[in-house]
């Protein structure tokens, strides 16, 4: 009776560190956000004080919202180019709605989430019932929203955000001490974030990659490839719904709020090793991606580099990500 001894030395070793290093992996991620938050305290030696750091993850907060639910789509092998132009129309609807009265700051909120949750759900049943693919049903909306909320304003925002409603996005709880304050950004992100990091390791978030991975396999093994596939989407626009809400307290309001962010979102998920076309990559890689480049547009705006780059670094990171993404995962 013969016996089959398990390989061992270099060649485990090197899938070791292919499991480490390789496409989907969080560890490159985490190693350029180190090196990037040093080159930061560098230039800003006051930056690592507990107030500062919890401004910067209070600015960061919208984009790593974002960033995580563009990861629930991108996992399970599709596009949502839609969350920026959601993003201007939410802010736009609320303070059209709300136009200063701190009484209907909790129903115009109420509205801001539904919304989200309805596009993103209207994006997941033209994807998976209709079969329009993702990029075109996503870009179909992004051009319906900026439309609709053009011609619902006439061409300029009307109303105003109540501080109420801006009170997400600006403050926090006060007196803390060594803190100072915790902003509510931060405590929104926060259970967010434990609430995406559960769903992957339930169920869903096993059958999600799956689907991203092998659709068909999926299906076969019984897997509801079109029901969860559409969840993911109407997760997106939730997410889209509270990165709003977030950047309504950042500053005024205006057609200019969300623009871009689609791109900056798909960057980051990207940067944070999940592979376009679905079924690797984890959510925490994506959410560190995204604090990432928050970190790196932070550091370039401390160099003086013109903001203007920010879109040239942004396209260059996705490039170079993709690439090495796909060399990693060929070798």
């Amino acid at each position: 009776m013969t016996r089959t001894d398990a390989p061992t030395g270099p060649a485990t070793l090197g899938q070791s560190r292919r499991g480490r290093w390789g496409a989907g992996s969080i560890w490159p991620v985490v190693a350029i956000l180190l090196v990037l938050l040093v080159a930061v305290g560098i230039r800003q030696p006051d930056f690592y004080d507990p107030p500062a750091l919890l401004a910067f993850l209070k600015r960061a907060a919208p984009l790593i919202v974002l960033a995580a639910g563009q990861y629930f789509v991108i996992v399970a092998g599709d596009f949502d180019l839609s969350v920026g132009s959601l993003v201007t129309a939410e802010v736009v609807i609320a303070a059209r709605l709300i136009d200063g009265d701190p009484a209907a700051t909790w129903p115009v909120i109420a509205v801001v989430l539904a919304f989200g949750l309805l596009v993103g759900l209207v994006n997941g049943l033209v994807t998976t019932l209709l079969l329009v693919p993702s990029f075109i049903t996503t870009l179909g909306m992004y051009l319906i929203l900026v439309g609709a909320v053009y011609t619902w304003t006439g061409g300029s925002p009307r109303g105003a955000l109540s501080e109420e409603f801006r009170m997400f996005g600006r403050r926090g709880i006060e007196g803390v001490p060594w803190l100072g304050e915790i902003p509510y950004a931060v405590l929104i992100l926060l259970v967010l974030g434990t609430l995406a990091i559960l769903a992957m390791r339930a169920d869903f978030g096993k059958v999600l990659l799956a689907v991203g991975d092998n659709p068909r396999a999926a299906r076969l093994a019984g897997g509801r490839v079109a029901g969860v596939r559409t969840i993911a989407f109407v997760i997106s626009g939730g997410c889209a719904a509270v990165a709003a809400i977030l950047l309504g307290g950042f500053g005024g309001v205006s057609f200019q709020v969300g623009v871009g962010l689609e791109f900056t979102a798909i960057t980051a998920v990207v940067l944070g090793g999940v592979v376009l076309g679905g079924g690797r990559g984890s959510v925490v890689g994506a959410m560190l991606g995204a604090l990432t480049l928050q970190t790196l547009l932070t550091l370039l705006n401390l160099l003086g580099v013109a903001g203007a780059l920010a879109s040239a670094v942004q396209g260059l990171i996705i490039l170079a990500a993709v690439a090495i993404g796909g060399l990693r995962a060929r070798t």
